[in-house]
């Protein structure tokens, strides 16, 4: 999978101090709240849950499944909520977790949901934030790192429901793109 990158934007071990930085920062400012997570799945699995361990607050943890890529590269610009219920927010102070931040729509459908179920008050940390003009105007409060406007794989971050599993955050090489993208192109002509 390694080979599938044209380069490494970010290695497992930086990764893992620039967490520790953002867990200090939220455990500070979140120290006397009661703190609800909210994480977006499936992108932010891993980033969830090497956060988590180090923030020393008690923590009410949730996620929400939502999707806006479809497969794709560029969000298809209509949001859905996956799952049958929402978490139940109401009263407390919520931090949205998400792997990317990129046009913004999946964010700002997720802070509107949520903040029409009464949270107290609504963060959002994200792993990585694209450098760009968005979509919807919306912005992280905790930021792991700025990146430009390139499609990245690995540490949860996936293109077509691969490369997930990458311990370190790269930049996809563009024939793999495509190729993935002919090999759909051939299954749907199939069916």
């Amino acid at each position: 999978m390694l080979r599938d990158l044209d380069r490494v934007l970010y290695h497992e071990s930086t990764i893992l101090v620039r967490l520790d930085e953002l867990a200090a920062q939220i455990t500070k400012e979140y120290r006397d709240l009661e703190l609800t997570v909210v994480a977006v799945l499936n992108g932010s699995f891993m980033f969830m849950g090497d956060l988590l361990r180090r923030i020393p607050l008690p923590l009410r943890v949730d996620c929400v499944s939502v999707a806006s890529y479809h497969g794709g590269t560029e969000t298809t610009g209509k949001v859905t909520f996956d799952q049958l219920s929402i978490p139940d927010v109401k009263g407390r102070h919520v931090l949205i977790l998400d792997d990317i931040l990129d046009s913004g729509l999946t964010m700002d459908a997720i802070k509107h949901k949520l903040g029409g179920l009464g949270a107290k008050s609504i963060k959002v940390c994200v792993l990585l934030r694209k450098l760009k003009k968005r979509m919807a105007e919306v912005d992280a409060e905790y930021v792991g790192f700025d990146i430009g406007d390139e499609f990245v794989v690995g540490y949860g971050l996936d293109f077509q429901e691969k490369y997930r599993n990458l311990p370190c955050i790269g930049v996809l090489l563009p024939e793999v793109i495509e190729a993935g993208f002919a090999a759909a192109r051939a299954a749907k002509d199939k069916e």
